[in-house]
């Protein structure tokens, strides 16, 4: 009798500890996850307007399931340390150009190869095709997701000195670049003297004469309202600049799998959104920054070519360090996307 008694205690003890474990599972399915979404550029941007429509897209599939917080004008901190966080997991998303994730997955560094894509078109075939794909799955080791492109677009350059026409008119100008080497060394070819330094912190500094210039899309230019430090403005369109939208991945592996499809769509679907604002941007903000005061110089084919020529070495180093093979598959595909 008393083993009878025992057993069917024990059988109730363990009935009850896989209730106990029922609930707690359906706690979590319930659990309310958060994503804190952090960019450096303003309210204004296109990019900020496309995360919360990001935050949008996300609430409605999860049901608010998963909540999007969204913080603008480095709230949170710059690109480095904001995706720093993501990989610690004390933030979830952010938003950075190639230039500065660069440092943590060098061969990010040839979509800041100057003069690499010809237009957008080109770049959005190269970025949302196969080898777009090969460079975001890299992001894993460095406890990163890259889910899609989004849209910096070409870099124009500014400053408080002289037009810039030719290459020789970069000589000693004091240009602040984001924290990345090819940047600089691309820079220093053309005779400029590049200073990293944050977005947050350019403003001040070119009011203040700590650097002369700067380079960054038109978007930024007019929306930082750099024109009220700025005289110049020249279409160099010397590198086009991608964003890429970043979640931790211990933030990520948490999700169900229905989750994980939801954030993936809604990153790529804002980002075409995005694109599309970006471009709208470019033109418009164009000729805001002409109405401005500012200077407009368009570069000629042939002083641009001269850039090219002036900043090759530095492409052939770095193409050699990131590897040829990887670097001739970009070209491949640029050169397919052309035709």
């Amino acid at each position: 009798m008393k083993k009878i008694v025992s057993l069917f205690l024990l059988v109730m003890m363990i009935l009850v500890l896989a209730a106990c474990g029922g609930d707690e599972k359906s706690a979590d399915a319930k659990e309310v996850k958060t994503i804190r979404a952090g960019i450096g550029l303003n309210d204004q941007h296109p990019q900020f307007k496309a995360l919360v429509k990001f935050q949008e897209i996300v609430e409605e599939k999860t049901e608010g399931k998963i909540k999007v917080e969204t913080y603008h004008s480095g709230q949170l901190g710059d690109d480095r340390s904001m995706t720093e966080a993501l990989q610690l997991g004390s933030q979830e998303v952010t938003i950075p150009s190639t230039a500065p994730l660069a440092n943590f997955v060098p061969e990010f560094s040839i979509f800041d190869f100057p003069f690499l894509f010809p237009n957008e078109e080109v770049a959005d075939a190269v970025l949302d095709g196969e080898v777009g794909q090969k460079f975001l799955d890299k992001l894993e080791d460095q406890n990163l997701v890259g889910l899609a492109y989004w849209e910096n677009g070409f870099r124009d350059v500014t400053n408080s000195k002289l037009p810039i026409e030719t290459a020789a008119d970069f000589k000693g100008l004091k240009l602040r670049t984001m924290e990345n080497e090819l940047h600089l060394e691309a820079f220093k070819a053309l005779g400029a003297n590049p200073t990293p330094m944050a977005l947050g912190e350019l403003f001040t500094a070119m009011q203040q004469g700590t650097v002369d210039g700067q380079e960054n899309p038109v978007p930024t230019i007019y929306l930082q309202k750099f024109y009220e430090v700025q005289d110049y403005v020249s279409n160099t369109h010397h590198i086009y600049s991608p964003f890429v939208f970043l979640m931790s991945k211990s933030f990520f592996d948490e999700l169900t799998e229905d989750q994980q499809v939801i954030v993936k769509e809604a990153a790529v679907k804002a980002g075409k959104y995005e694109r599309e604002l970006n471009r709208e941007a470019n033109k418009q903000n164009l000729e805001d920054l002409k109405e401005t005061g500012m200077n407009y110089t368009e570069i000629t084919p042939e002083a641009r070519q001269e850039m090219v020529d002036l900043v090759q070495p530095t492409i052939d180093k770095y193409a050699e360090q990131i590897g040829i093979d990887t670097v001739q598959e970009v070209y491949d595909a640029i050169e397919k996307a052309t035709r």
